[in-house]
């Protein structure tokens, strides 16, 4: 009750904060971006003619979520060379994506508008990911 607010003889409850703790992979800057990255590439995914969407479509969807998967080891490991080991693997990821936007872009299943936005989130992810493998390499 001590949480509680009383108003006019009512107990009204306190709404809780919902905050999150460093130890989750939500508080990591990369996690968010990348989700963001997932959604947009599903979105644009879907606009990809019938006959690729189970070629370079489901391609550039595999090689997006085995990113998240490394995002994820990433956050899990401990150990430094493994932690570098998995983000090295996501810079792979990262890179083999921006080829297949490309691929996607150069045969006009996107437009210059997707490829710029699509490439923006890259960027940033990329960005994300430089600054978290400096940070592992220099402590």
């Amino acid at each position: 009750m001590e949480n509680n607010i009383v108003e006019e003889g009512k107990i009204v409850l306190k709404k809780k904060k919902n905050k999150v703790r460093p130890d989750e992979i939500e508080s990591l800057k990369i996690y968010g971006k990348y989700l963001d990255l997932l959604s947009y590439t599903e979105m644009i995914l879907k606009k990809f003619p019938k006959c690729e969407r189970f070629a370079l479509a489901s391609q550039i969807k595999l090689v997006t979520y085995e990113g998240m998967e490394q995002v994820i080891y990433a956050f899990k490991f401990y150990d430094k060379t493994k932690k570098l080991e998995a983000l090295n693997t996501l810079d792979v990821k990262l890179k083999m994506l921006k080829v297949l936007v490309r691929v996607s872009y150069k045969a006009k299943y996107i437009t210059i508008q997707n490829y710029r936005a699509w490439s923006t989130k890259l960027f940033h992810v990329g960005n994300l990911l430089g600054g978290w493998i400096n940070s592992c390499l220099k402590a």
